[in-house]
């Protein structure tokens, strides 16, 4: 990690906290969050104010990611501006002036981090970066039930669940709602996750930005009916997927990851489709062909009509090209030349035999 010099808008000999932070910023943020603005003004006081985040990270007894979370969350209310460099890593950190902010960007951020999304399209979902096309019978083999408070006390006493739901807050970025804690233990316990598993289910979804309890849901259900039950089964998925995307990024020249309608695509072609990654590169490279383009929609056309006709394999699409190549093949001509058709040949020519000559030259004569 490179070093982060620490600056300030306005001056502080001594560590002083605001009112407005506490009366305004405290109360809706998480804890952790607080502890590390609270750190950073710590830090101003002190002769050096060159720290990074993996220093921040020790002394608080959290990871690097908390602190960056923490310092994105503060950024994105105003208390503090960040400075990145081109591979959006933290150089600079400003602590800003609370008297001089807007309360408008704290209430807005307050109100989506609370936004409770009761229903989510399934076509949206992601599952190890893939898509859900439709709705899996399979997601109702598990009944979820609603857990009673004399039931989540008894559940939550475990000292295992409770750091779970700490490290989930932290990745939310917000205090756990009874939605929260309701998929929490079902997952737990009917879904049969792991702590370890419930864990990276909310690190995956939170770094898609995706933090509803539907969404969340969806994807365990999704891990579930595929038989990912480990944290290192989950990983794989996610890798296969994104060998799949970088794949289809090379054949189209593409010097970045698909966006998410491009992804949509790519998951089609897989899930939709049922193709190996190889038929959808010959396809990538076929588009490259005639449009010259990285052409999205056109190559979804190629694969549509593979997938009509039946192929599943590099061998069934040369089938199909010389079944092409024949059916194009221009016909034979007579080799005699055509003749050109003009004002003077545009009428049907007469044919003469050596009789006709013979018959014509007897006339002549006898004129003479």
């Amino acid at each position: 990690m490179k070093p982060i010099t620490l600056h300030t808008n306005h001056m502080n000999d001594v560590t002083i906290i605001s009112n407005i932070f506490i009366d305004e910023y405290m109360p809706k943020a998480n804890g952790s969050f607080v502890k590390v603005y609270l750190y950073l003004l710590r830090l101003l006081s002190s002769a050096d104010k060159i720290v990074s985040v993996a220093v921040i990270a020790d002394c608080l007894e959290v990871t690097e990611k908390d602190i960056i979370r923490a310092l994105n969350y503060w950024d994105k209310t105003g208390v503090l501006s960040l400075e990145k460099d081109r591979k959006d890593t933290i150089i600079g950190i400003t602590l800003n002036d609370l008297a001089l902010l807007d309360q408008t960007a704290l209430d807005e951020i307050a109100a989506s981090s609370d936004e409770d999304v009761t229903s989510v399209n399934e076509s949206d979902v992601e599952i190890g970066s893939t898509l859900l096309a439709e709705n899996d019978s399979k997601t109702a083999t598990f009944e979820k039930p609603t857990y009673s408070p004399s039931q989540i006390e008894a559940l939550t006493k475990s000292d295992e669940i409770k750091w779970l739901m700490n490290i989930i807050e932290i990745y939310l970025e917000r205090l756990l709602k009874p939605t929260d804690i309701q998929l929490i233990l079902f997952l737990y316990e009917n879904v049969g996750f792991s702590v370890e598993l419930i864990m990276y289910l909310y690190e995956y979804c939170v770094s898609k930005n995706k933090k509803n309890s539907s969404y969340i849901e969806a994807v365990a259900l999704r891990w579930a009916e595929e038989g990912i039950d480990t944290v290192e089964k989950a990983e794989a998925t996610a890798i296969a997927y994104n060998a799949n995307f970088n794949a289809v990024s090379k054949a189209f020249g593409l010097n970045r990851m698909p966006g998410a309608i491009e992804q949509k695509y790519i998951t089609k072609w897989i899930r939709t489709y049922a193709f190996s990654i190889d038929i959808i590169v010959e396809a990538c490279n076929r588009t490259i062909l005639s449009t010259k383009k990285p052409d999205f929609k056109y190559a979804d056309k190629i694969l549509e009509s593979w997938s009509k006709k039946g192929v599943h394999h590099l061998s069934d699409i040369e089938k199909l090209d010389l079944e092409h190549a024949k059916n194009t093949a221009t016909p034979k001509t007579s080799s005699m030349p055509k003749q050109p058709t003009n004002k003077f040949n545009a009428f049907p020519q007469r044919t003469y035999t050596a009789t006709d000559y013979s018959s014509l030259e007897q006339r002549l004569l006898n004129k003479q």
